[in-house]
């Protein structure tokens, strides 16, 4: 129960009032006090209440105020285009400025957002209806011919949607009422509205071609935006969600460097930062006016093994590879206890799909050496790391010296984190990925599993794994679709050029003025939503 709650139940809806407008006025816990004891109240009672006042009008939010805050990332190819988006820089701005049809709770349950309500009867067909009174930023209401065109622009090629390989299973996106929507699938999957509340599809205005100015009906307004560099944001006042937002103004930057980061939010130029090494974690709550604020989730970096091009088109060098994680001394090591031990497979241990009799994948010298051997890979083999990839340099340094154990020499090359994402992930031989927890099992491994997913990125094929991953969506015995998860996560783990040592804990730096942070497992910042639910302490 909320302080504000118990207040009300202690004294009554009325006192509680009095006294919240008291505080909002200046009052002090002193006035409080000696404002009961006028009415008569024994001293202790009074002062105990006017503890669970003042405790409960810090935890009221406040609107007004101008906060900066830094992600990780920053790169030229940062978009206001909901379809392009690709890294936590994109998806924080984009749920500043848009909604989706659904958002996604501390639960990650979908909840109603531009959507209302919806009903379907067989998780094939799906009519939605939409929010009345919500209107984009330059004042056009919101009509179902947004919501198609939203939609349906993800399965045109040209559109270049991150989100194509989930679009792929809409058959029609089509306006039938005035505030009416209905969507036909190619086959049933009971998890569209969850989908439909990530990232990629949050809804536009119809026919928009040009992005540069996020038209959207989110909680803030752009007002300027340059990419790679910085974005400022307004509160948008005809904002559908009463009282919300909370904050005048957010200016939002990337800075790649984890030391410069937290010096800036120490320094007090930054209210909020993203990713903060474990190692800083003490530094941070240690300086007065400064917190550490955890989600774990599924978020993980990734040994990433082409099977197309270099070492990894042997079978062999990926599974002695796989054998010279020390997963345990990582965890230790790297991520100082921030993180619990993976196996080879992108399902987190809190997902209801996890396959936990997996059999656990071990650091085994004479293993690894075993497949080294047959595999016939000599000399150097670049590992391209990035303090992008959290941990990967760590993690690479770690195999490094394990590596030199059986003969083999990894020659980790560190890259810059401005443009790793563009430049060397996707393309290196050998190197590292970061992957931001997904929704549901469905979208992680369409996404990054899925034959033909733009971001398959160790180029495994596997008819098989493609037609288990469709059966799966329209599977209504949850016992079956289990076992379908676990096989898919076996083939993963078997199959896949993806070496996958930890499941990573998210750590952002806030100021103690910061109020309203809780967590959202999607990844740091409140699943990249907190915008719209923070507020400033007075």
């Amino acid at each position: 129960m909320s302080d504000r709650n118990k207040l009300a139940q202690l004294v009554g809806p009325g006192d509680s009032l009095r006294m919240m407008d008291a505080l909002r006025r200046g009052a002090t816990r002193r006035d409080i006090l000696t404002m009961l004891m006028a009415g008569g109240m024994q001293a202790t009672l009074a002062g105990s209440l006017a503890g669970v006042a003042v405790s409960a009008h810090a935890q009221t939010p406040r609107r007004g105020g101008k906060i900066r805050v830094a992600g990780a990332t920053a790169a030229v190819t940062d978009t206001l285009d909901p379809a392009k988006q690709s890294n936590q820089t994109d998806y924080s701005r984009g749920n500043m400025l848009y909604n989706g049809l659904f958002s996604l709770d501390g639960s990650l349950s979908p909840q109603p957002a531009l959507a209302e309500s919806f009903n379907t009867k067989d998780a094939k067909t799906w009519v939605f209806t939409l929010r009345k009174g919500v209107t984009f930023h330059d004042g056009k209401a919101l009509a179902p011919a947004d919501v198609v065109f939203s939609l349906m622009r993800h399965k045109d090629p040209a559109t270049a949607s991150k989100a194509k390989v989930l679009a792929d299973q809409i058959e029609s996106v089509k306006a039938t009422g005035p505030q009416e929507v209905t969507v036909v699938l190619t086959a049933p999957n009971a998890d569209l509205p969850v989908i439909l509340g990530t990232f990629h599809f949050h809804i536009v205005k119809e026919g928009t071609t040009d992005f540069a100015a996020g038209i959207g009906t989110g909680p803030y307004k752009l007002k300027e935006f340059k990419p790679g560099v910085r974005s400022v944001v307004v509160r948008n006042e005809a904002y559908w969600k009463p009282g919300k937002p909370y904050l005048d103004e957010i200016e939002f930057v990337g800075i790649g460097d984890e030391g410069a980061r937290v010096n800036a939010l120490l320094s007090g130029g930054m209210d909020l930062v993203a990713s903060v090494n474990p190692r800083s974690v003490a530094r941070v709550k240690d300086t007065p006016g400064y917190g550490i604020f955890t989600t774990q989730s599924g978020q993980y970096s990734d040994l990433i093994m082409r099977k197309d091009v270099g070492p990894g088109t042997n079978p062999d060098f990926i599974l002695a590879m796989k054998h010279l994680f020390d997963r345990e001394q990582m965890k230790k090591s790297v991520a100082l206890d921030y993180a619990v031990l993976a196996n080879d497979q992108p399902i987190d241990p809190t997902n209801r799909f996890y396959f936990a009799g997996l059999p656990q994948r071990t650091f085994d010298l004479d293993k690894a050496k075993f497949h080294l051997q047959k595999s016939g890979v000599t000399g150097k083999v670049p590992v391209v790391t990035s303090p992008a990839a959290m941990y990967s340099t760590e993690i690479a340094l770690v195999m490094q010296q394990a590596a030199q154990r059986i003969g083999l020499d990894l020659d980790v090359k560190r890259m810059p984190a401005d443009g790793y994402w563009s430049n060397h992930w996707l393309n290196s031989p050998v190197g590292f990925g970061n992957v931001n927890p997904r929704p549901s099992a469905d979208t992680l491994l369409t996404q990054f599993f899925k034959s033909d997913a733009a971001w398959n990125e160790s180029r495994w094929k596997s008819d098989k794994f493609d037609q288990l991953l469709l059966a799966s969506r329209a599977e209504t015995d949850l016992a079956k679709r289990k076992q379908m998860y676990a096989d898919m996560q076996t083939m993963i783990h078997q199959e896949a050029g993806i070496g996958i040592p930890l499941f990573l804990a998210s750590i952002d730096g806030h100021s103690s003025k910061l109020k309203g942070l809780s967590p959202i497992p999607l990844g740091g910042l409140m699943g990249y939503a907190f915008a719209e639910n923070v507020w400033l302490e007075a």
